[in-house]
């Protein structure tokens, strides 16, 4: 089993939250369901596994549940010698989204605390947003995602001293030496290739061809695909095209949505008459989305811009799949006539998005283009990165512009590239890519940002 460090999650919430059901939300095919499974098996005597998906394909036998006694009898039906009692029964409802008025339920259910339950969904962002009543208070939304980096270290055989070794010289702002940055440079690299999709490394360990990690990747992508198109019958095309855009769209300087080319007959169509499909491809996992910032202040959720942004896939190795195909050296050995560029910026936001962040980048017409920017609490201020695949790491016109800004009031700023030494020069941290799987959203706070000092009254004002 590869290890996920979502279980972890699932374990505490089942163990300590009895008030609250848990939904899982997140693409198909990032392991959702087998984890649940294994963390039910685990800790209940008691374990039911139903699939709304192919119940709503199939018998439709959940389809006109209209009360918690109609859910019981058909629950019942299907696992009536597997149901005991609160404590030692998880019911599993997967891919709950195919049947929004079970989501309405899930209050009901939890009040009346017969079982234990937990949920998962691929689309749950959209289907919250069609939910007539949506259960708050009754339930606890939480991210999963492909596998990060880190846990692909662990899958490839890397043991967690050595990771916590190079945790600890990340946080010394100290660089690895000759041989073991060669070693993680070489792994940032497959990872490049195999993406963080659980059948995909599976696949990997197995026989290292990367032609049959090609295949799951295809598969993946195809299903996807079709994913994209079941939103709305007279949308469907165009949020396919969206999708199918992303790869070329990353290989454009500017790699934002250019409106033009979603539809070539849409006349005078504005970014503003897409947000529905923008949106709908993020709520289902499959895409992730970054906003730009052309005035950034903290946080930057206040200053970002709905008119310009970027879409990248879900995972990288759907990406370098769809741009390089079988051809493993265009990632491994760094052919000069290819640009990782795109993909090295996918993986980076593939990163931070699994870490807690939301991904912002900088647009500004006189100053450039920085690849993300995310909020800096110690300083209250904003933290720029940029992103380098090749050997001019140290030239970077836009941020050069951006941190000299005075207005914008930049502590410092981060450049990440396949370089191995770790130095600060000119306000800038330049540091090798393969850190960027320590950075994490409750790392960037220090301990005593959360400590709030007692306020006395003074003998005068008291």
């Amino acid at each position: 089993m590869l290890y996920r460090k979502f279980v972890h999650r699932i374990e505490d919430f089942l163990l300590n939250e009895p008030h609250k059901i848990l939904l899982v939300n997140g693409a198909r095919q990032i392991g959702k369901s087998y984890l649940i499974r294994y963390v039910g098996k685990k800790i209940f005597r008691n374990y039911v596994e139903i699939n709304l998906k192919e119940d709503s394909e199939g018998m439709r036998i959940f389809a006109d549940v209209k009360t918690t006694n109609d859910f019981y009898m058909q629950l019942g039906a299907l696992a009536g010698n597997r149901l005991g009692r609160k404590e030692n029964t998880l019911v599993f409802l997967d891919e709950i989204q195919s049947y929004p008025h079970l989501m309405t339920m899930l209050k009901f259910l939890n009040q009346e605390s017969r079982y234990t339950y937990i949920a998962s969904g691929s689309q749950l962002g959209v289907a919250l947003a069609q939910t007539a009543s949506v259960p708050i208070g009754s339930i606890a939304i939480d991210e999963m995602y492909p596998l990060d980096f880190e846990e692909f270290l662990l899958a490839m055989g890397c043991g967690e001293e050595t990771i916590e070794g190079i945790r600890q010289k990340f946080i010394a702002g100290e660089a690895l030496n000759e041989s073991l940055h060669n070693y993680m440079l070489q792994q940032f690299k497959l990872y490049l290739l195999v993406g963080g999709m659980p059948e995909a490394i599976n696949k990997f360990l197995e026989n290292r061809n990367i032609a049959h990690v090609r295949n799951i990747h295809r598969d993946i992508h195809a299903l996807y695909r079709v994913d994209a198109s079941q939103y709305d019958k007279d949308k469907k095309l165009v949020i396919r095209k969206i999708y199918d855009l992303i790869p070329s769209n990353m290989e454009n300087k500017k790699k934002r949505i250019v409106v033009k080319r979603i539809e070539t007959t849409a006349g005078h169509k504005q970014f503003s008459d897409y947000a529905d499909e923008f949106e709908y491809l993020t709520n289902s996992g499959i895409v992730l989305s970054v906003q730009a910032i052309s005035n950034p202040k903290f946080p930057l959720l206040e200053s970002q811009s709905k008119n310009l942004l970027k879409l990248y896939l879900n995972d990288v190795g759907l990406l370098t799949y769809l741009l390089y195909g079988n051809n493993i050296n265009a990632v491994l050995k760094d052919e000069n006539s290819v640009n990782l560029g795109s993909v090295y910026e996918s993986v980076v936001a593939q990163e931070l998005h699994s870490h807690g962040f939301p991904l912002h980048y900088y647009d500004n017409k006189q100053k450039g283009e920085v690849d993300f920017l995310v909020d800096n609490y110690t300083n209250l201020t904003v933290l720029p990165l940029e992103i380098k695949s090749g050997k001019d790491y140290t030239v970077h016109s836009a941020l050069d512009n951006f941190i000299n800004t005075s207005d914008y009031n930049i502590h410092n700023a981060v450049v990440l590239s396949n370089a191995r030494e770790v130095y600060q020069k000119d306000g800038i941290t330049y540091q090798p890519i393969y850190y960027c799987m320590f950075y994490q959203l409750d790392n960037s706070l220090n301990s005593n940002d959360f400590i709030i000092p007692e306020i006395k009254l003074s003998e005068t004002e008291g």
